[in-house]
């Protein structure tokens, strides 16, 4: 990345929708930045790259909304002259249709250094999701990309459709919905054949993906009849006829599906990642948040004579390594201790932290004293961090075996409120279709968090289909007023994503045999 010596302006494209279509490059900007403004298409996930000290400013373009363009350049000229990294999220790539020209030219004039960070384009990725190549050798080589928002036969058009309707043979059309029935006659004036293939894709890359065919002839009253509005990508062209053979991410087992994910808020959601790569989106909702226990610092920075350091949590990794940075040591003062780890979570943290754990179980029930057994011995010392009711079990186990064991629960959590607001509307607009409960901790959070706001609403909340990631969660999820669906199986983060795959096929079947009534 650019050297900032001064403020800096980053004009980075976000992608179409999916936020793991963001580039490596736009993610490190999102990390380096100061103040993020960022357009409305953009996905709220990938704010979740930022700094906690960044400020995330809202500039999307709406009937309500009060930015101009001129006040959005104005803004990032001021904020970079405050000596800040100034990060402009825009949705698809910076350049295509997206004004980053005029931005640039702005900070350009303003003697203020930028950089152009492309972003993958709708006018690729959108048909890609539908199972659509922009290119196809059996059908064409070409393909135009054209802005809809004109009167396609308004006097003074710069877009030429007497030379397009035939001239290429795959049309691409942005922000053309509002104008589709005009676009359709003045193809066709200009001779396109009201048989060519038409789709319309609505909030491509996103969970919420709807896809819509017909031709020429008779899209537009399909789309009527489909109350199907913008946003929306056309795509005109005989390549529409391969979504019938290629469709892939309308079929993934969470495709469509909207989970809400409690988690804490520093925790990275290894379940979020499954879900989305499944097709379902994962609504995270910060409930809880972490704080070093009052014992841990004294514990781990200890004389560390340890032979072993065995962590239940990804948590507790984060909180010990936090702790060797506050009080100067390092991980090599424990150079001749063996590792332990409980969970895959847990393992990926310290691997990122350069350590590989000598043993390893994926799983939170008993069973690393299996795993460990003739390694530990008797009188070997042990410094156990993590949380949660295992480490306690696992502490017992260790002294009857015959360890020194120090121990700290690393981690104590506290409910966050005030972040309710979004969930709270969607639980309210129906518009939740699961909840993946990760732990126990999190079932108590979100209810503390969240069932004060929902104020003689509470169905909107425990009418949500709930899958469990083990026994423990699914009795305080009981406990709390939930009817559990589902409880994973192995009790792993993939176990849980597999039973809400399982758990929307069964709801995707209910709602058919509803649908055709009674035989």
């Amino acid at each position: 990345m650019a050297s900032l010596q001064k403020g800096f302006v980053y004009l980075v494209g976000a992608g179409p929708g999916d936020p793991g279509l963001i580039t490596v490059k736009g993610r490190e900007a999102l990390q380096e930045a100061d103040v993020v403004l960022y357009d409305r298409l953009v996905s709220p996930r990938l704010l979740e790259n930022t700094q906690d000290y960044c400020e995330r400013v809202d500039v999307g373009k709406r009937p309500s909304s009060r930015w101009t363009q001129e006040e959005i350049n104005r803004t990032l000229i001021r904020m970079a002259s405050e000596g800040k990294t100034v990060v402009r999220l825009k949705g698809g790539d910076p350049f295509v249709f997206g004004r980053g020209g005029e931005e640039a030219a702005s900070l350009r004039k303003a003697s203020i250094p930028f950089e152009v960070v492309p972003g993958i384009s709708s006018v690729t990725a959108v048909p890609a999701y539908a199972g659509i190549p922009v290119t196809h050798r059996d059908y064409n080589s070409s393909f135009t990309v054209v802005a809809g928002h004109e009167h396609p036969d308004k006097k003074e058009s710069a877009v030429k459709w007497e030379h397009l309707a035939k001239g290429s043979e795959t049309l691409i059309i942005l922000m053309g919905m509002a104008n589709l029935p005009r676009i359709r006659d003045v193809l066709l004036r200009y001779g396109r054949s009201p048989g060519t293939p038409v789709a319309l894709v609505r909030w491509g890359t996103r969970s919420n993906q709807e896809t819509l065919t017909g031709t020429l002839a008779d899209i537009a009253e399909r789309a009527k009849a489909a109350a199907f509005r913008p946003p929306a990508v056309i795509i005109v062209g005989e390549v529409v006829r391969e979504r019938e053979r290629l469709t892939w991410f309308e079929l993934l087992p969470l495709f469509g599906r909207q989970i809400l994910v409690p988690r804490t808020r520093k925790q990275r959601s290894l379940l979020s990642a499954g879900i989305e790569q499944l097709g379902g989106e994962a609504v995270e909702f910060p409930v809880a948040d972490l704080k070093m226990a009052e014992n841990a610092e004294n514990v781990i920075k200890a004389e560390p004579m340890d032979d072993w350091l065995v962590f239940t949590s990804a948590s507790g990794v984060e909180v010990f390594f936090r702790i060797l940075e506050k009080t100067g040591k390092d991980i090599r003062q424990w150079a001749n201790a063996q590792v332990a780890a409980v969970g895959k979570r847990t393992a990926v943290s310290l691997k990122e932290k350069g350590i590989q754990a000598d043993v390893f179980v994926d799983t939170h029930s008993a069973g690393l004293m299996e795993a460990m057994g003739s390694l530990v011995k008797t009188g070997d010392r042990v410094l156990l961090v993590g949380g949660g009711k295992y480490r306690i079990t696992l502490a017992s186990s260790l002294q009857n075996r015959g360890c020194q064991v120090r121990e700290t629960e690393a981690i104590e959590t506290r409910t966050v409120y005030g972040c309710t607001k979004d969930a709270v509307r969607m639980l309210q607009a129906g518009e939740v279709d699961m909840i993946a409960f990760a732990s126990s901790s999190t079932v108590r959070h979100l209810v503390e968090a969240i069932r004060p706001e929902l104020a003689g609403e509470e169905e909107a909340l425990y009418s949500v289909p709930v899958a469990c990631i083990g026994p423990e969660t699914a009795q305080a999820a009981e406990e709390c007023g939930w009817k559990v669906d589902k409880v994973a199986c192995p009790h792993t983060v993939e176990g849980l994503i597999d039973a809400l795959c399982h758990l929307s096929e069964e709801r995707q079947t209910a709602l058919a045999a509803t649908a055709e009534g009674p035989s």
